[in-house]
């Protein structure tokens, strides 16, 4: 249990890392009536005395605690403004109006927030100041279906549409196309709404790359990709012939050009828009680094990008693990490997589980089948919003111990992989890692410890 210890207070310096309100503080200081936002690749700076209101929008999982931080930088100077966030990842807040919706499917909740917002956007003007916190689970939290001529989708053509593309395995990259050509709001539709305001979008990333016009499906950015892109990841997922009627439709009347696309990079919606990338992964694995290091680990940050299929990906994991124990390769123990990024299951059960509690299942089958190899080994697999999936576990651990545990408990470890009901196995095991609302969002950690 000492790996496990060790591994959850690597965990937890790379959460308090990338803790919003500690992101937006550091990058947003007032002084006198100078607002100015500095990160490593950025300095803004705004007159406020230009301005004769500030207003504030956002939305996604960690979007409650960048306003908390935004508060505690401006206070009473905020005016008003809206964010919408998953349920139960609330903050308590004095100025700015906070609603919940759902996540990952989208509900009513989230259309008549999204509403809302668009209304009070449009209200804005070119003395209006407009600060955008945008973070994951954004797209899915503000959905405003698109409604063009007899192309009306409705929310539960939104809902069917992101349910199959989850259960295809689709990467959020692609997801979020489809989501922005049936949006009236994604793919920096929204910002024909604060046009003319001027806006500063605050982003943190849970997006491999991150890509600006992904994360949240591109709310303020202008979006590269096209009703023909759409199309065919539907086609590449072969979801195409199941989208529901007005979805399959709409993208079709698009890519014949009877529908607009979405608002490309020049358009001028986007003439007084900044976006400002505050947080990342890469500074969630370079806060884990330094931990590990403290704790008296040799330390290598493997990735911040890691994608593909969560099972494949423990495979990779296992073969380092197996290498550092036999040959002290690529380190020398006491080894940490660290990466971090976002993997993707292909349902085939109707189990109850997540990615990163898959990919500790697939890497605990590794370590059962060969028990010797893996000696010292403990691996942590967890999401950084602590929510694994639809589940209320982060992720999950994988050791020999575990392995002796589930054969003595008679647990099959490949029934419960070809079911993905990885939750229920680690359940029983004791080995769910439990963090609760984190309130903040940069994807996943793997942390592979080897004594």
């Amino acid at each position: 249990m000492m790996n496990q210890k060790a591994a959850h207070s690597i965990a937890t310096a790379a959460l308090e890392r990338v803790d919003p309100v500690r992101m937006i503080t550091d990058c947003v200081t007032l002084q006198e009536d100078t607002l100015q936002i500095d990160t490593a690749n950025q300095h803004l700076a705004f007159d406020l005395s230009r301005f004769t209101r500030i207003m504030v929008f956002g939305a996604g999982k960690a979007t409650a605690s960048m306003a908390l931080g935004v508060e505690k930088v401006l206070g009473g100077r905020i005016s008003g403004g809206l964010i919408v966030v998953k349920y139960d990842h609330v903050r308590e807040l004095q100025h700015i109006e906070l609603q919940q919706a759902g996540h990952p499917v989208p509900d009513e909740n989230g259309v008549a927030a999204a509403q809302r917002m668009v209304d009070l956007a449009e209200q804005a003007d070119e003395r209006t100041l407009c600060l955008v916190l945008i973070s994951g689970g954004g797209s899915a939290l503000l959905t405003l279906p698109a409604t063009v001529d007899e192309h009306r989708i409705t929310l539960q053509d939104t809902q069917q549409t992101t349910a199959l593309l989850l259960e295809a395995g689709t990467p959020i990259q692609e997801i979020n196309c489809i989501r922005k050509h049936i949006s009236a709001v994604s793919g920096g539709r929204f910002c024909r709404s604060l046009h003319p305001a001027t806006s500063v979008s605050l982003i943190l990333s849970d997006v491999v790359g991150d890509e600006l016009e992904s994360i949240a499906s591109g709310l303020t950015s202008p979006d590269p990709t096209t009703f023909e892109d759409a199309w065919r990841i539907a086609e590449k997922y072969r979801i195409a012939d199941r989208l529901p009627d007005r979805v399959r439709r709409a993208l079709q009347a698009g890519r014949s050009g009877e529908l607009a696309e979405t608002p490309k990079p020049g358009d001028a919606a986007f003439k007084r828009v900044h976006n400002v990338l505050i947080g990342t992964n890469a500074l969630a694995l370079e806060a884990a680094r330094r931990k590990a290091e403290q704790l008296g680990y040799n330390t290598l940050v493997l990735t911040s990008q890691l994608t593909g299929e969560a099972r494949e990906i423990a495979k990779l994991f296992s073969g380092i693990a197996r290498d550092v124990v036999r040959f002290d390769a690529p380190l020398r123990k006491p080894a940490c490997i660290l990466a971090g990024g976002e993997t993707t299951v292909t349902l085939h059960g109707s189990g109850k589980g997540g990615r990163n509690q898959e990919m500790a299942l697939a890497f605990l089958a590794e370590v059962s089948a060969r028990r010797n190899a893996f000696a010292g080994v403990t691996f942590l697999s967890t999401a950084t919003d602590g929510n694994d999936g639809p589940t209320d576990a982060a992720g999950a651990f994988a050791s020999v111990a575990l392995a002796t545990k589930a054969e003595t408990a008679e647990l099959s470890i490949s029934r419960y992989l070809a079911q993905n009901d990885s939750y229920h196995f680690f359940e029983k095991l004791e080995a769910l890692y439990k963090t609760g609302p984190t309130n903040t969002n940069v994807c996943d950690l793997q942390i592979l410890l080897v004594e």
